[in-house]
């Protein structure tokens, strides 16, 4: 079973915002997951789920923003198998 969990944004606060309005949530998610990731909320790999990005995306945001991946042995891992399958 999924939980989700909704956050209410006052409407002066998103009429503020200077996102086209179609880009809104998503812009909002991917912000929410950058900065989670950046805190150790969250893995590289949820993060990047909840951004809605490619490993590759997700990688070239935190790069752009000098936010440095917090690299695990699971990271690690996960690269081995991902090269090993590429070969």
């Amino acid at each position: 079973m999924m939980q989700t969990v909704q956050i209410e944004i006052p409407q002066d606060v998103i009429l503020a915002l200077k996102i086209p309005q179609q880009r809104i949530q998503a812009t909002l998610t991917e912000e929410l997951a950058i900065d989670l990731y950046a805190q150790g909320y969250l893995s590289f790999g949820k993060a990047r789920k909840l951004a809605a990005l490619s490993k590759w995306e997700f990688a070239e945001r935190l790069g752009a923003r000098g936010i440095p991946r917090h690299y695990t042995e699971e990271d690690f891992e996960e690269d081995l198998r991902f090269a090993h399958d590429e070969i």
